[in-house]
């Protein structure tokens, strides 16, 4: 999951001594050995075992990842007898000074890159910016105020959902394949999209990828090269560069407002709620969307949100959810694998202690690794989870139904599915659940777990039935293929008199 979202991520293994190593001439010759390294090396930067010890300044220039290389995880393998070496000195060691005299170069470097991309966006009728996880939390705020000026409307992927506030004028959503209807729609019509730190993965621009903005000139910022050159989507200028100082010097450029545009923009996102009344809640439960819209307003600025990677409760968050600027929202979206929200939710805890952390995360997706919650019991983690309960895998029960005729299997407690009882599985750890009820966001008994420091269990029942609109759907061609819809063509369809007057430049 790190290796796709081009996180930093420092693993260390360890591994038998190197006088028991196999070195490959059998399968096994230490006890539990495998070769670490070949294993990790398709999903790392870097991935070597220590052969020597070796000081803490040759350390720290192993696991160095330099600011014009696209992050990712590092992985180290220690052999036992290297473990136990006492070294006689630890240096320190100091590298900074380079990297800042190789900032200091690039900066001057990317000025007259910026001043480019300044020229083409003054140039267009209707441009806009979409803002990647290559632009970091740091960089978001410590520039707001002049990215909160820019007359132009601003987009967030899903991976950099915390880097500007909902509230801000300039903010027009998350598109994506299940993204905001208004902001789909705004972003298919650009005629210069500037994406800056995102590779334009197939989510972001539709399965579909050859309508994705079909009448307008992409401008694909990434510290990738081989993300700038796969060719879907398809894009007219390609800069190869780090997005953090790209952006920090086209702020310094004058970018002229488009003001006929930009109302536009505003007066499709004020048709299109972030709450659609086209979804089926059964009596009983609570809708996914309605609880995102109530938790975000009730979340504080401070908070880290984790909405878990995967299903329902994990693309509703994206559609609905309003973040504050200062939450920190991380995700595992590329890999989506069940199971991270919780895993997550214990790293997010321990690295910020004296914050909140809000987890969201499906009945199924807990199930993976459930045994972990022992760890935010233990340890007193200021952790408020809400269980997102439908008994089971609403993704494979749909796919089931719609493509396999409702022959369930494995998707819930009726078809075997082994879905615990929630009351005494959480009792075990002495941790009382909460079963929330429509009206939550007024009760006392809720407002009082979600604000007590400590862990909180909330469980969310959902519907089993729940559909979940806005969405891309998919057709079967006359050869017999799977064509899905462009992005801005969500269902259920807009009237022809919405077309009209809110897609008028498709």
């Amino acid at each position: 999951g790190a290796f796709l979202e081009s996180r930093e991520l420092l693993v260390i293994g360890g591994q038998v001594k190197r006088e028991d190593l196999s070195n490959l001439e059998v399968r096994q010759r230490g006890i539990q050995e495998i070769d670490g390294v070949s294993i990790a090396k398709p999903i790392t930067n870097k991935a070597f075992r220590l052969d020597n010890p070796i000081d803490f300044k040759k350390f720290k220039e192993i696991v160095q990842i330099s600011d014009d290389e696209r992050k990712g995880p590092i992985f180290i393998e220690i052999p036992l007898d290297i473990q136990g070496y006492t070294m006689k000195k630890i240096k320190g060691g100091n590298i900074t000074s380079k990297l800042k005299a190789k900032s200091k170069y690039l900066n001057f470097k990317y000025k007259e890159k910026s001043i480019k991309i300044a020229d083409l966006l003054n140039k267009a009728k209707r441009p806009s910016i979409l803002i990647g996880a290559g632009v970091k939390r740091e960089t978001a705020i410590k520039l707001k105020e002049k990215i909160s000026k820019l007359g132009l409307p601003i987009m967030l992927t899903w991976n950099a959902s915390d880097r500007i506030d909902s509230k801000s004028n300039n903010y027009f959503g998350r598109p994506n394949t299940w993204g905001q209807r208004y902001s789909n729609m705004i972003i298919q019509q650009s005629d210069m999209l500037l994406a800056l730190g995102t590779r334009l993965g197939l989510q972001q621009t539709g399965f579909n990828w050859k309508e994705f903005i079909k009448k307008g000139k992409i401008i694909h910022v990434d510290i990738d090269k081989n993300e700038l050159k796969k060719h879907h989507p398809k894009t007219t200028y390609k800069i190869n560069c780090d997005a953090n100082l790209l952006l920090k010097n086209l702020l310094n450029r004058k970018i002229n407002r488009k003001a006929s545009w930009f109302k536009y923009c505003k007066e499709i996102k004020n048709h299109y709620p972030l709450v659609e009344k086209n979804n089926f809640t059964g009596k009983g439960f609570i809708s996914p969307y309605d609880f995102y819209f109530k938790i975000s307003e009730l979340a504080k600025k401070t908070d880290i949100i984790i909405p878990c990677s995967s299903g329902g409760a994990f693309t509703t968050f994206n559609q609905t959810f309003e973040q504050k600027i200062g939450q920190k929202i991380i995700n595992n979206k590329a890999l989506a694998s069940m199971g991270y929200g919780l895993s997550g939710a214990v790293g997010a805890a321990f690295a910020n202690s004296k914050k909140r952390v809000l987890h969201f995360e499906g009945d199924g997706g807990f199930t993976q690794n459930l045994q972990e919650y022992g760890t935010v019991a233990i340890n007193k983690l200021n952790v408020k989870t809400f269980l997102f309960c439908d008994d089971g895998y609403a993704s494979i029960r749909m796919t089931q139904k719609n493509y396999f005729n409702g022959a369930y299997m494995g998707c819930d407690i009726k078809t075997k599915l082994g879905i615990p009882n929630w009351e005494m599985l959480f009792k075990s750890w002495g941790i009382k659940i909460i079963k929330l009820k429509k009206n939550f966001s007024k009760s006392k008994q809720f407002i009082e777990a979600f604000n007590k420091k400590g862990p909180s269990v909330f469980i969310v029942p959902i519907d089993p039935l729940q559909t979940y609109f806005p969405k891309i759907t998919s057709r079967v061609t006359k050869e017999g293929s799977m064509e899905s819809n462009p992005i801005h063509n969500m269902s259920p369809e807009i009237s022809e008199e919405e077309k009209n007057r809110y897609l008028r430049y498709i």
